[in-house]
């Protein structure tokens, strides 16, 4: 696994997990690696993961350095926009974080050099996960739906299950993917690697260029977005709100208290612009259904 980036003792050691059940690998320069397995962390070694540290195996600075270098096919460069927020997308909607040396110019990130973690995030597709919640979202209209999770609850491959089931189920409906981290459908060299009906993808861009541009140039019916950014994004998203477009999208939160705690959440909330709040966890695994609410906040399915 990732044979084509690790030293081959490390892609090895990889390809005795199971890759429906890897959901991260975190490289520290100098310290073991961890991976997450269904939800829980190990170290790695060369026959198995365990939580013993004794074995582990474990990268230098310079393996860090490499694995960049080839994450960017040796253009560091062209991945400069995705590293000043932290991250670089790869193959098959994986998604690596970057921690390092953060170098700034009157208070803006410039670049992050001398990398000293690198977590892959591996996208899982589980087909038909979000049939428990599609009653809530599709009634006869489809609803203004924002799914609530903390972070690796499982938020993008549900929004990437509603993605099927409208595309699939709805007929003939325009829906436009705005795939800001190249994560909900996969796309790469402008192949989608997961392949649904009727929709049209704005990749690796922000938010606000796709929102402003694709209701205009697109008359999407339903946007599908991930991870809003409360500070940067708000504003595009109550504008599609307002304009008769749905809209499905994510935001980091545990709970609907921590979600009305946000700046920028309460107006939001207040016009009961989303008609369901659906929130995950991991108490059960990943991606655990909590709660859906409605507009009000008023619990209506677990």
């Amino acid at each position: 696994m990732l044979n084509e980036l690790l030293p081959e003792r490390i892609s090895k050691a990889l390809d005795n997990i199971k890759y429906s059940s890897l959901c991260e690998l975190r490289l520290r320069a100098e310290s073991p690696i961890v991976v997450n397995s269904m939800g829980k962390n190990y170290y790695l070694k060369d026959d198995c993961i365990s939580e013993n540290i004794e074995g582990s195996l474990s990268v230098s600075m310079g393996v860090l350095q490499s694995t960049m270098q080839k994450l960017s096919k040796y253009s560091l460069y062209s991945i400069n926009d995705q590293l000043i927020d932290g991250y670089i997308s790869y193959d098959g909607g994986i998604r690596v974080g970057v921690c390092g040396e953060v170098v700034s110019n009157d208070g803006k990130v410039k670049t992050i050099k001398n990398i000293s973690s690198l977590n892959f995030r591996f996208p899982h597709e589980i087909r038909n996960c979000s049939l428990g919640i599609y009653q809530y979202i599709y009634d006869g209209d489809i609803k203004n739906t924002l799914i609530i999770s903390p972070p690796g609850a499982g938020k993008t491959t549900m929004l990437r299950d509603i993605l099927y089931q409208l595309s699939t189920r709805l007929n003939l409906i325009n829906i436009l993917v705005v795939d800001e981290r190249q994560e909900l459908t996969n796309l790469f060299d402008g192949k989608e690697i997961s392949k649904v009906q009727n929709v049209d993808v704005y990749d690796n861009c922000s938010k606000k260029f796709a929102f402003n541009n694709g209701i205009r140039s697109m008359k999407p019916d339903v946007i599908v977005t991930d991870e809003i950014n409360i500070d940067r994004d708000i504003d595009d998203i109550e504008n599609a709100l307002t304009s008769g477009v749905k809209v499905f999208a994510s935001i980091h939160a545990s709970s609907v208290f921590e979600l009305k705690s946000k700046k920028g959440m309460k107006d939001i909330i207040d016009k009961g612009l989303f008609d369901r709040y659906i929130v995950l966890s991991c108490a059960n695994g990943i991606g655990t259904i909590e709660g859906v609410y409605n507009q009000n906040l008023k619990l209506i399915g677990v």
